[in-house]
């Protein structure tokens, strides 16, 4: 009898250690790596930064320290004005060090202020990540 308590209390003590560790952990798939590809989604880290109709969520894809591209995801933004943002911005940072990428200056989108900037701002949210994640 004894040893059936013994083992039960150790069995709770051991689920109850493994759920506080998942708890600790981040579970949004911030950053992922696949095939020497990082990829840092910005729906949860980024999901203050706002343009003018809501967050802009990004994934930034970085290979060997340098951004491969960033995608964008689906937002609220005005399809119109996120198309002129999307065809603005979506190259400026491809083929830069995450380091040169992180200082590169890059103008708003006339028109679309808002929705440029919070996308710059997610750029540079993703890259911030990574650097402190990788």
């Amino acid at each position: 009898m004894r040893k059936i308590s013994f083992r039960i209390i150790g069995g709770c003590a051991l689920m109850a250690a493994v759920f506080a560790v998942q708890s600790f952990m981040v579970g949004d798939n911030t950053i992922t790596k696949e095939n020497d590809v990082y990829v840092i989604n910005t729906t949860t880290i980024g999901k203050n930064i706002e343009g003018y109709n809501g967050p802009t969520p990004l994934k930034v894809y970085i290979k060997k320290n340098k951004v491969e591209k960033v995608e964008f995801l689906k937002s609220q933004e005005s399809p119109k004005y996120y198309a002129k943002v999307k065809k603005a911005l979506a190259e400026k940072w491809n083929g830069l060090k995450v380091k040169d990428a992180k200082t590169r200056q890059v103008d708003a989108v006339t028109g679309a202020t808002y929705s440029s900037k919070s996308v710059i701002q997610n750029v540079q949210l993703a890259l911030d990540y990574y650097q402190k994640n990788k």
